[in-house]
């Protein structure tokens, strides 16, 4: 549903901050499960602390002079099928060409990906975005070349060391002159990413489950070399208005999986995935 339907914040702020409603949560979700035998009673008590935060969800609104309900706004107004998005992958500890329950964390609901080589995973969002299509990225953020507020994401060739900590809270616990030595203003020379470097970061833990972002452009920067444009969710208060660029080697080492239309991908790689 549009935004000035339901804007989730019921807590008297002017952007999304869920930190006090995670550790509330937490908190309850601890205790509940120490019970022996749970009362449906939980499952409400759950639902109106959510509620008292993010606010109740109408069941249904205005809309252009038009009342509707999350489904048909769905169906009339977003027109999206989420049958015709496909999510890929790329990793050696599973076959390419395969798909398989996509062994991170913060997957929930045990999504499957397909598995493809690395530099077909490239090319795939290149030509996509080259044929208008956008992108659907989840990526490592917590990396010292990650950074939000200079509006770049870069692999540098010095040693990089992880950051504790991932997405938005991340930033916003550095001071102003921290914020400004993890940044990088200008280009550097990048790592050279090989399917089997990619595959050494994912099996150390040194590449994890931090973010979703949204891929919607391929740059150029002053030298000739290539970056993704992207949408970031976390405010618009960094050198680009909220968007980064992403090179193409912290793509190559970082991406943990991309999700794209079926269409943007091409006929001989479809055909190889069975699409």
């Amino acid at each position: 549903m549009p935004e000035e339907a339901y804007d989730g914040i019921e807590y008297q702020a002017n952007a999304h901050d869920h930190g006090e409603l995670d550790a509330l949560l937490s908190v309850m979700i601890k205790e509940i499960s120490k019970q022996k035998k749970l009362t449906p009673t939980w499952k409400i008590a759950y639902k109106n602390v959510v509620d008292a935060y993010l606010g109740t969800i109408p069941t249904t609104f205005e809309f252009n002079g038009k009342s509707y309900n999350s489904r048909t706004f769905a169906d009339e107004i977003v027109g999206l099928n989420p049958d015709d998005y496909v999510v890929l992958t790329s990793f050696t500890h599973h076959p390419f060409y395969t798909k398989y329950i996509f062994d991170v964390p913060d997957n929930w609901l045990m999504g499957e990906a397909y598995n493809v080589p690395l530099d077909e995973l490239e090319s795939i969002a290149d030509q996509a975005l080259k044929a208008g299509y956008s992108i659907v990225w989840g990526s490592d953020v917590s990396e010292q070349g990650f950074s939000y507020y200079d509006g770049v994401a870069v692999l540098p060739e010095t040693d990089e060391k992880n950051l504790e900590g991932t997405e938005l809270s991340r930033w916003q616990e550095l001071s102003h002159n921290e914020k400004q030595s993890y940044g990088h203003k200008s280009p550097v020379k990048e790592i050279v990413v090989t399917q089997e470097l990619r595959q050494e970061m994912y099996d150390n833990y040194e590449s994890t489950d931090d973010h979703g972002m949204h891929i919607v452009g391929l740059y150029k920067d002053q030298n000739g070399t290539e970056y993704y444009r992207v949408k970031n969710s976390w405010n618009t208060d960094n050198v680009y208005d909220g968007y980064l660029y992403a090179s193409k080697a912290f793509f190559r080492a970082k991406t943990m999986n991309i999700m794209l239309h079926k269409d943007a991908i091409s006929k001989e790689i479809r055909k190889k995935l069975s699409l």
